[in-house]
């Protein structure tokens, strides 16, 4: 296994949300708080960004070829090319949340959550508790809140049989698993996957934050404020494998991609503390991990 950094200090702030579009090989990921969607070209090696102008909590390339994003409280489209920026939905207005992280399911639809606006750069305990929420956007444009009194939403994850859909909280720090229809687009019985314990485990495990599952139906979990990726079985809740970056304390988020979905692009965040990026001074890289002897799946894309 090989840890390299793709894109040194790349983020300003939060550098969050990788997708790996295998059409046009380019890695798309975004800087929250720089307000920035990015995107890496494998071909030409050369990362390239479009200012949004406010947070930026994800970004998916739709199949019309342009980009879905979550700014601030809204979902809209973003043509690279012009960077024009189309409004489709907002939700909870006036109560000052914004979308962070964000996927689509095998049906294209898009699920995205909600969490206090908090200011950048902050940490965990700043965000206001249960203030957010859980939506899907369907591709005839229908949003329809899912999930209530959510504190810091993060990464999500199907099994390739669509029957569980994984979902994290970050600040309760569990991994939950839903019963899940794909035809309805609805969640059911939810369950405790994968618990980070009481804040003994805080220095070792850190919070939850984004995560991707590989082809043999395992989630890797970036581990936000502990320097690591953890490989994680979601049928017993036990960590099979640790990936460790130690230049970087705030590890954001995952995914697999590469010409055969054999590497993992990982995002890291700045701190509120510039005495800890000194200590950590690859905060806000993008790496890239090789060699690990397992593949992932292709992201799903908003169809429509």
């Amino acid at each position: 296994m090989s840890v390299s950094v793709l894109l040194e200090n790349v983020a300003g702030f939060t550098g969050e949300g990788p997708h790996w579009d295998e059409t046009t090989n380019r890695l798309y990921h975004v800087d929250i708080g720089g307000s920035t969607v990015h995107r890496w070209d494998a071909g030409t090696q050369q990362n390239s960004s479009v200012n949004v102008g406010g947070y930026t909590g994800f970004v998916i390339p739709s199949t019309k070829g342009d980009l879905i994003i979550g700014l601030e409280n809204k979902i809209a489209r973003l043509n690279w090319d012009t960077k024009e920026v189309i409004e489709l939905a907002e939700v909870q207005h006036g109560q000052n949340t914004r979308f962070n992280d964000a996927k689509c399911d095998a049906s294209g639809r898009l699920w995205a959550g909600t969490m206090s606006r908090e200011s950048y750069p902050s940490q965990p305990e700043d965000i206001k508790f249960e203030k957010g929420a859980f939506y899907s956007y369907s591709v005839d444009g229908v949003i329809k809140q899912q999930l209530d009194k959510i504190t810091c939403s993060n990464g999500m994850a199907w099994t390739k049989d669509n029957s569980v859909m994984y979902y994290i909280d970050s600040i309760p720090r569990k991994v939950y698993a839903f019963d899940f229809d794909i035809n309805k687009g609805t969640l059911a019985n939810r369950k405790v996957a994968i618990d980070y314990g009481d804040e003994s485990t805080l220095s070792s495990l850190g919070y939850p934050d984004g995560m991707c599952m590989d082809t043999e139906g395992k989630l890797w979990v970036a581990c936000y404020g502990a320097s690591k990726v953890i490989r994680f079985d979601p049928e017993t809740g036990k960590p099979l494998r640790e990936i460790k970056f130690p230049d970087s304390r705030r590890i954001t988020s995952c995914c697999f991609g590469g010409a055969n979905f054999d590497e993992l692009f990982v995002t890291s965040a700045k701190s509120v503390d510039p005495a800890e990026d000194v200590k950590f001074p690859l905060a806000g890289s993008v790496f890239r991990v090789t060699g690990l002897g397992v593949k992932g799946c292709p992201a799903s894309k908003f169809d429509g």
